[in-house]
């Protein structure tokens, strides 16, 4: 995790990585003023802040001893449920390990584990450049 945390933007909102592994990854960020919208909900883009955050720093971590890094290629969320207050806690599966893409389905979840974000990222997995 050292080479995401200082230019991570998921580090920088306070996500929290839990689980990381090249089948599921997982981690949480607190809901302060800084992911609000004006209407006092989460920002849409916080939810795709964190799946992209887990779903790449997981791929990464599983690929880098073959010389690989990951990126985000493809970010797509659908938004269910407001959440205001206390955490969003996200769950990603793999669906897809591919040679230069992974598929991961991540859920977003309040404090009550009520869906209230699912975000599917496809993940680009390219050579490490020199």
């Amino acid at each position: 995790m050292a080479d995401y945390q200082a230019t991570d933007l998921g580090a920088f909102l306070g996500l929290e990585y839990g689980e990381e592994g090249p089948e599921v990854a997982t981690g949480r960020l607190e809901v302060t003023d800084r992911v609000l919208q004006p209407f006092g909900i989460v920002h849409g883009g916080a939810h795709a802040v964190i799946a992209e955050s887990i779903c790449s720093h997981a791929t990464a971590e599983a690929v880098k001893d073959e010389g690989m890094v990951a990126m985000g290629q493809s970010n797509h969320a659908t938004f269910i449920r407001p959440i205001s207050q206390g955490h969003i806690n996200a769950r990603a599966t793999v669906r897809h390990r591919g040679r230069t893409t992974w598929i991961w389905d991540c859920d977003l979840t309040d404090d009550e584990g009520r869906i209230c974000a699912l975000v599917r990222m496809t993940i680009a997995v390219r050579p490490r450049p020199s």
